[in-house]
């Protein structure tokens, strides 16, 4: 598969195409709160402990609500929740389709969480991977833009997303989508405002901000939706 420029110039600059294929999980701590979180009646996050696999939609966050013990898993389309010895205690096969009407609304379980937060902190994430696979439909729309059609074997926000990256370093800066399944309306523009380095030398987006993305397709400067800082960001 070839790669616009604009792709392979993400793919070095985040570590080049070889650490990517050959990684296998993907391990960070993240914190987040925002505006998101009190509107469906959900907990911010503070240092909760990720794993994801780099190469399919497979993530696990602890916690995901109150109960510092109970994680929420992303398996592909479906979700579950698990206790602290690993067992299963709750899941929903499709998760998807569980946001369509009714009070989810106003209101997110342990489960929808387990849902949103995962899926977008794995396409997040995962990002110089994602622009190798072959089943997503990559576009240059000019130097610095690329947009993206998912399928839909991969959750994630909108089927089409795009991304811009900085025209020197050639790191993200931009990404915007419609958060489907807030509503058809969420559209979002998520900002890295700063990256950081792991102590192997990785570079990595560690502080992003989300608001809505105003009428000329620019970020608003509020309300912040979600604030999502990054730490421990290591690939195994």
């Amino acid at each position: 598969m070839k790669l616009t420029e604009t792709a392979e110039k993400a793919i070095a600059a985040y570590g080049g195409r070889t650490l990517w294929e050959s990684a296998k999980t993907l391990e960070t701590r993240i914190s987040a709160y925002g505006l998101a979180f009190t509107l469906k009646r959900r907990p911010f996050f503070r240092h909760a402990r990720m794993v994801l696999d780099v190469h399919r939609p497979f993530s696990t966050l602890t916690p995901i609500g109150r109960n510092p013990a109970i994680t929420g898993v992303l398996d592909g389309l479906d979700v579950r929740l698990e206790n602290a010895e690993g067992k299963g205690i709750a899941e929903r096969r499709n998760a998807r389709d569980y946001f369509k009407i009714g009070r989810r609304l106003f209101s997110w379980d342990d489960l929808d969480m387990s849902y949103f937060a995962n899926y977008a902190s794995w396409n997040y994430f995962t990002l110089p991977a994602l622009l190798m696979r072959k089943d997503i439909d990559w576009k240059e729309l000019k130097p610095g833009w690329l947009e993206a059609r998912f399928p839909d074997a991969i959750p994630t926000h909108s089927r089409v997303q795009r991304f811009r990256f900085d025209r020197e370093t050639s790191r993200l800066i931009q990404h915007d989508y419609t958060a489907d399944i807030i509503s058809p309306l969420a559209a979002a523009s998520n900002v890295v405002l700063q990256h950081a380095q792991n102590s192997t030398g990785l570079v990595y987006p560690s502080i992003r901000r989300v608001t809505p993305k105003g009428p000329k397709g620019k970020p608003l400067g509020g309300p912040v939706l979600i604030h999502l800082d990054i730490h421990d960001f290591r690939l195994i």
